[in-house]
């Protein structure tokens, strides 16, 4: 695979030698943080199911298809059962991509790790640092050759690191996946980090930054909307740095750190920022619920449920976002709603509901059950009169009937719920006690002799389940605790984590908490100061932009699509649970304040929702389509109205039609007169907002007149009548 390999420490300045060097990688299959607890007490978090395909599938194709060719997978945490799922798997017979693995009992840190990798002296080149439960499908071409060519000019270069815009919400200062906001100063001119602050202090509104930070720096910004992708193009020096620096433990708030306050070495790290790729690291349950829906709205293109890769069922793709494997049973009156996923040989009984969820393989659910927003992962049994509402649900888990999960529930392995109990809101339920001393997010997930717990063995064990359940009944567990027959201990929420837990749930974060944030947060903006100088709120340190307008527009575009994405499942969600209107402006209020929108942004979020429910509902000719939809703005006008306050909303209503008409629906180009008379009949638009919508295109290109002509009749008669009225007026 390539050519032979040298020991050397530096790779070679020779462009010929560094095309014969094999790409090599270092995936990390262990977190070193107790996040997924009580989930990773049992299974480690690289195999656990993002929409029923193991995590570490998605990262080792993505590094396949980036032209990597070897993967050192370093195994910690229930170690045995990684190697072992990655033996019997087909990553061993790939004739191009070898994937090995190096176990450590004794490493307790992204350091350590590093650490034995040097001693074992497998690396022989440029090699991509990444974690397991990272999901990608950038191209690496273009960053690989910046940071070789880097290399080439500056020795000292031995990092380049992938982010990505992320714009944080300004009320819970966290992004999207849950992760707290970061802040990064990048030159402009050489892409170089030269700060990094993951750990802000908000109650304070004050970063302090060193004087010497824009001394030595002609032109840099400060962003805090950047997403850390934790995907790292590495020179072997990175390794030596971590042997020769034993207090190097965490990737980020000790090596990346340590490097930018080195004055001494002079090593740096430099950024490659993509745009339309995707990428993103699972970090907390959170983050598990916005991949989990970016990977079902197929941002991840190809790594996808209907496109065949490693580790994945065939699904098919339906209307809506729904994905369906082959093998499966479904009662006719049961609904399975939008951006859902069923996997095979599962079942599912009359009257039963399912949307934007997840089903794993070999489920069984019975009749009347509700499940909203959760995963459901393989072999589960949900009996009767069940509700699911935004919840984890591990493999062997048995819900009984008239059971409930309220939101943020997490079910770990084999759990049973009892008769008509229901789990409390952002309960975590397993069979093993919950350890006496928490291990810090420093440490591994599986505990050591001094957490209180012991190292437990693969629970696909039979034999070892049913010594659990029977420890479980000596010592007395008391049924009424998860209800009649049920099985488990409920962990108690430690002090001081109650936000934690609503700030990185499945859940959506209720409106109450985002408003009890919004009261406490201060009333200026952060102030950015150096010493005793105060620099411009923008956090630029100079005119030059890093980033262009262009970069600009393009991150805000993202933004408004993931909105719109998100108000659209909350509308469909609507449709199919016939929930009220007030609910439904309730959950849309919740999304505004995340994504930091305006009433108009939410007004055409609807608008979009409306018109895509409608054109995916209509199945016939062109007529049905206009009926359809004149059918269903009537019906959800309150909803509309609501976000339509002034004349400036509704002119965006009419804007985004146009573009619906241009770009998305086509089919709707022919009737847009006739829907916007619609929207004039039912009141949801005013003659005032067609009309100065009008004169608004009166200088534009012919080519942006395209609709204004189409309804210049109906504007000509609306004009006609309000000159008429203003007439009237005059005279009375």
């Amino acid at each position: 695979m390539g050519a032979q390999r040298k020991g050397a420490s530096r790779v070679s300045d020779d462009h010929e030698e560094l095309a014969r060097v094999s790409l090599q990688a270092v995936l990390l299959a262990d977190s070193f943080t107790t996040k997924f607890r009580p989930i990773t007490l049992e299974r480690p978090k690289v195999l656990l199911p993002l929409v029923n395909v193991p995590m570490i599938n998605y990262t080792l194709s993505w590094l396949e298809s980036a032209g990597v060719e070897e993967v050192f997978v370093f195994c910690c945490a229930n170690s045995k059962q990684v190697i072992d799922y990655l033996e019997n798997s087909e990553w061993v017979s790939l004739p191009d991509f070898a994937v090995r693995t190096i176990e450590s009992h004794n490493s307790i840190s992204a350091g350590d790790a590093l650490r034995l990798i040097y001693e074992r002296n497998v690396i022989h080149g440029d090699f991509v640092l990444i974690t397991g439960d990272t999901i990608s499908n950038m191209s690496l071409t273009q960053a690989l050759q910046e940071h070789k060519e880097r290399k080439k000019k500056d020795s000292n270069a031995v990092m380049t690191m992938v982010v990505k815009r992320s714009k944080p919400s300004p009320i819970t200062h966290q992004s999207r996946l849950g992760t707290d906001e970061l802040f990064m100063a990048i030159d402009h001119n050489t892409k170089q980090l030269v700060y990094y602050e993951d750990k802000v202090d908000y109650a304070k509104g004050i970063i302090h930054l060193d004087k010497s930070l824009i001394m030595d720096n002609s032109s840099i910004s400060l962003h805090n909307d950047m997403q850390d992708c934790y995907i790292d193009i590495c020179s072997p020096e990175v390794l030596s740095l971590f042997t020769d620096n034993f207090d190097y433990q965490h990737l980020r708030r000790h090596f990346v750190k340590g490097l930018l306050l080195d004055d001494i070495m002079g090593y740096k790290i430099y950024t490659y920022e993509i745009c339309s790729s995707y990428a993103a690291r699972i970090d907390n349950y959170r983050s598990y619920d916005t991949v989990s829906k970016d990977i079902i709205q197929r941002w991840t293109y190809p790594l996808v449920p209907d496109v065949k890769f490693f580790g994945n069922s065939t699904y098919k793709l339906e209307r809506q976002g729904m994905y369906r494997a082959s093998e499966i049973l479904q009662a006719r009156s049961a609904q399975v709603g939008p951006f859902t996923v069923i996997g095979d040989n599962s079942k599912i009984g009359d009257n039963t509901k399912i949307t934007n969820s997840i089903i794993g393989h070999g489920c069984s659910i019975g009749s009347n059950v509700k499940i909203e927003g959760s995963y459901i992962w393989d072999n589960v049994t949900i009996e009767d009169g069940c509700k699911l509402s935004h919840a984890i649900v591990c493999d062997g888990v048995v819900i009984k009937s008239g059971a409930e999960l309220e939101p943020g529930v997490i079910l770990s392995f084999k759990v049973v719920v009892g008769d008509q109990f229901t789990v409390p809101s952002y309960s975590k339920v397993s069979l093993f006690e919950q350890p006496t001393n928490q291990d810090s997010d420093e440490e591994l997930e599986y505990a050591d002799n001094s957490s209180g717990i012991v190292e437990f063995a693969d629970t696909t064990d039979k034999s070892n389940s049913a010594l659990m359940s029977k420890s479980l009944e000596m010592q007395g567990w008391p049924a009424s605790e998860l209800g009649k027959g049920g099985l488990g201990y409920v962990w108690s929420i430690c002090e001081g984590s109650v936000e934690e837990e609503w700030r990185h749930s499945v859940a959506p974060i209720p409106a109450d908490k985002l408003e009890k944030v919004l009261h406490k947060a201060p009333d200026d903006e952060v102030e950015l100061t150096q010493d005793a100088n105060v620099l411009p709120p923008s956090g630029e340190l100079k005119s030059d932009s890093y980033i262009s307008d262009g970069d600009d527009n393009e991150s805000s575009r993202d933004d408004s699509i993931h909105f719109e994405k998100e108000v659209e499942a909350t509308f469909l969600r609507a449709v199919h649970e016939n929930i009220e209107v007030a609910n439904v402006i309730l959950e849309v209020n919740s999304l505004r304040l995340s994504f930091n929108k305006v009433a108009s942004d939410c007004a055409g979020a609807i608008f979009y929702s409306l018109m895509n429910f409608a054109l995916d509902s209509s199945r016939g000719s062109s007529g049905e389509l206009l009926k359809n939809t004149t059918s269903i703005i009537t019906k959800w006008k309150k909803l509309l109205k609501y976000y339509l306050t002034d004349l400036d909303e509704e002119i965006e209503v009419i804007l985004k039609f146009e573009e619906i008409c241009l770009e998305s629906a086509k089919e709707f180009t022919p009737h847009f007169t006739k829907i916007l008379w619609h929207l004039y009949d039912q009141e949801i638009i005013q003659e005032e907002a067609i009309l100065k919508w009008d004169a608004e295109k009166k200088e534009a290109d012919d080519s942006d007149k395209l609709f204004v002509k189409q309804a210049e009749k109906f504007i000509e008669v609306r004009n006609l009548l309000f000159y008429i009225f203003c007439f009237v007026f005059q005279i009375e």
